[in-house]
């Protein structure tokens, strides 16, 4: 099962707003959901996020792929920065490990 952190669609017509989730990736785009992880809201100026920051980065570092625009909005959040010095700093400890 591949798993993906993606927007889902809400509001009205010519009004969206988007719930931040992790889904299944075979699932449609407002369908069945395993985690809701926040909110975007493209209308206001400026857009407002709303992400949980540590749910994302465990989903991450699970192995869940954000989709574009997913990706743009946590990288905005500075969640995917967080997960490269993670990888990076778990790749020194391994390389001390080592030697």
């Amino acid at each position: 099962m591949t798993v993906k952190i993606r927007l889902k669609r809400r509001g009205m017509k010519n009004a969206p707003s988007y719930r931040v989730v992790v889904a299944d990736s075979r699932a449609p785009r407002d369908g069945r959901i395993i985690e809701n992880l926040g909110w975007y809201n493209p209308l206001v100026d400026p857009s407002m996020i709303k992400i949980d920051e540590e749910k994302a980065l465990a989903w991450l570092k699970n192995g869940a792929q954000p989709t574009e625009s997913a990706a743009l909005l946590l990288k905005r959040l500075g969640v995917l920065d967080r997960l490269e010095q993670s990888k990076a700093a778990a790749a020194t400890t391994a390389d001390k490990a080592e030697e």
